[in-house]
């Protein structure tokens, strides 16, 4: 059993990195930092001098879901973006740290989350004295919008199951089930990119979105063909980045899960009322230390 699993962690030295917003196009550097114990994750508008520029990670400071999530403080500060990176330190027990950037979007790097883990593993982590708090699920908890769900269920380990469809032969019916440790995000999850069909990049460009897409950073699909040279990296790469997302978005929640995720057709927008229907629900969870007796499962 690591000892990680019961000590939260911070990076041992900065992470700096930059690139591309998706959304924004902005080209924005970024710097991950350590912080102390019980910080959490904080992100901080180095770009914005004129009100306050952090940004805590919560549940409540989640106010737009539209094909990513968005993060804003009461001063109205934002940031954009965040699912990729954030699956990557929850991934990686990252409890703590500063992600100080100089524009309003996270980089979407190469749209998946294995740019943020390689980073991370160059940075190191450094295991502080104080016990990790988790997440454990006691009852279930459930949204349903329509044919799509999100539910949250006891489990003595986080486990990630995810089901989506669409009428693209290019996509199909597509399922993933995993552990989802440390080990598993890398092996199954990591390098799984974003996705998006061609029909709707003019539509979200009119929005003022996907700006910064392209080839590069996105599995991008006309009809029934994959329009990227090289392919896909997995068989069912869509399936497994939206498990991805759901890593990311969940850890909003401040904690690591102890429970078992299931997601149909869902996307950013019910994840994180999933979150919400869960902090609604107190009597369906608890904040716990790792037992011993969990040691062997997590």
């Amino acid at each position: 059993m690591a000892v990680s699993a019961f000590h939260q962690h911070t990076l041992a030295a900065p992470a700096i990195f930059a690139g591309v917003g998706v959304h924004t196009g902005q080209h924005v550097r970024v710097s991950i930092r350590p912080a102390p114990v019980g910080a959490g994750i904080v992100f901080v508008r180095t770009d914005v001098q004129d009100r306050d520029n952090r940004v805590p990670v919560s549940a409540e400071a989640v106010i737009k879901t539209q094909l990513g999530t968005v993060i804003a403080n009461a001063a109205g500060v934002s940031v954009s973006t965040i699912e990729h990176l954030m699956a990557a330190m929850a991934a990686l027990g990252v409890d703590n740290a500063v992600v100080e950037l100089d524009g309003p979007e996270v980089p979407i790097m190469d749209g998946s989350a294995a740019p943020f883990v390689a980073l991370l593993d160059r940075a190191g982590r450094r295991r502080q004295e104080a016990p990790r708090r988790y997440i454990e699920i006691l009852a279930p908890v459930e949204v349903v919008d329509g044919d799509k769900r999100a539910a949250l269920l006891p489990s003595d380990r986080f486990e990630m199951a995810f089901e989506i469809a669409f009428d693209s032969a290019a996509i199909g019916r597509q399922a993933v089930d995993i552990f989802c440790d440390e080990q598993g995000f890398r092996e199954e999850l990591a390098d799984c990119r974003t996705f998006g069909f061609v029909h709707e990049v003019e539509a979200l460009r009119r929005m003022g979105l996907a700006r910064g897409g392209s080839m590069d950073n996105a599995v991008v699909i006309d009809g029934d063909r994959i329009l990227n040279p090289e392919g896909l990296r997995r068989p069912d790469e869509f399936v497994r980045h939206k498990a991805l997302d759901a890593v990311g978005d969940l850890y909003v929640l401040g904690a690591p899960v102890l429970g078992r995720f299931e997601g149909r057709y869902a996307g950013h927008g019910l994840n994180n009322a999933l979150v919400r229907a869960l902090h609604a629900r107190p009597a369906a969870w608890r904040v716990v230390n790792l037992p011993e007796d969990l040691a062997e499962a997590v």
